[in-house]
């Protein structure tokens, strides 16, 4: 196993390891070490079935089973399909998931470590690949705060609701997302989220608050918090937290979803085909000591 760094802010590609096969104990602790250090890890040219690809994921925690559970693979809730591939005129994915900046699992009590997607059809225009997914590196909007910044908001929380980014996506020209249900609603309500919070891996500081789904920031004035988020949101957009991840068939990319923001750019057509699976990892484990 080879780790390639990007030579941008986050990013590496991990070399001639087969996911299809048992992952040894050391190439498991230098993949959640990369992936603490490096925020976004690409394992090109994979060939998955759908249980061997969810089993991958669980090797680093429990797998959610999204709230609005629309699209998944049959016989594998856990396993959720990213499409704008259409049959017998009906979608056979979510086709406007992740676009907008955000932090999966923030909304939730209990919190994501990691997502895993895996790129069966990619699309293309020009022989250029379209559908990038964006990162923002968060360990180092962090380290650079003033501060008076963090000591202003050290040990604060912000309050995060996932109806926020939902309705922001159904707002969107286009959008089929249904409402969600008062069942749906009640299964994630807000939450209270640290605005600083530890890595579980590197045990270093974070900014952990994100505009798709941080509200305001509990227990402080709504003009002074609107804009205390505006700088925060500001501050984690510069160019130099920025990576881009451009799609090939058979990649499975795995990222920090602590230590991360993500975007997905919708830049293609309904004839320009997309199809990946996704799994979402949840923070169950002690991750430090496996690290180590």
């Amino acid at each position: 196993m080879r780790i390639v760094p990007t030579g941008q802010s986050l990013g590496v590609s991990i070399e001639d390891l087969d996911l299809a096969k048992p992952v040894s104990d050391a190439d498991y602790k230098k993949i959640l070490r990369a992936l603490g250090h490096h925020g976004v890890l690409c394992f090109p040219r994979q060939t998955l079935e759908t249980g061997a690809f969810a089993a991958f994921g669980r090797l680093f925690g429990d797998l959610e089973i999204n709230v609005a559970n629309q699209f998944h693979e049959p016989g594998h809730p856990e396993v959720m399909i990213l499409s704008n591939i259409t049959r017998d005129g009906r979608p056979t994915g979510l086709g406007d998931a992740g676009q907008g900046w955000h932090t999966d699992m923030s909304y939730s009590r209990d919190i994501a470590l990691a997502n895993l997607l895996y790129a069966i059809q990619v699309p293309m225009r020009d022989c250029r690949p379209l559908g990038d997914t964006q990162f923002r590196n968060m360990h180092a909007a962090y380290d650079d705060l003033p501060a008076d910044m963090k000591r202003r908001l050290e040990g604060r929380t912000a309050t995060h609701d996932f109806v926020k980014f939902w309705d922001m996506m159904r707002a969107k020209p286009g959008s089929t997302r249904a409402p969600l249900t008062a069942e749906q609603r009640a299964k994630k309500p807000p939450v209270k989220q640290p605005i600083f919070a530890t890595h579980p891996i590197t045990g270093r500081k974070i900014l952990y608050c994100n505009p798709g789904y941080a509200l305001w920031i509990d227990d402080m004035d709504a003009a002074e918090s609107a804009e205390t988020l505006d700088y925060l949101f500001a501050h984690q957009a510069q160019d130099k937290y920025f990576h881009a991840h451009k799609w090939t068939a058979g990649d499975v990319l795995m990222w920090d979803n602590i230590g991360t923001v993500h975007n997905a750019v919708p830049d293609y057509r309904p004839d320009e085909p997309r199809y990946i699976r996704r799994v979402q990892i949840m923070a169950t484990k002690d991750y430090a000591r496996l690290a180590a």
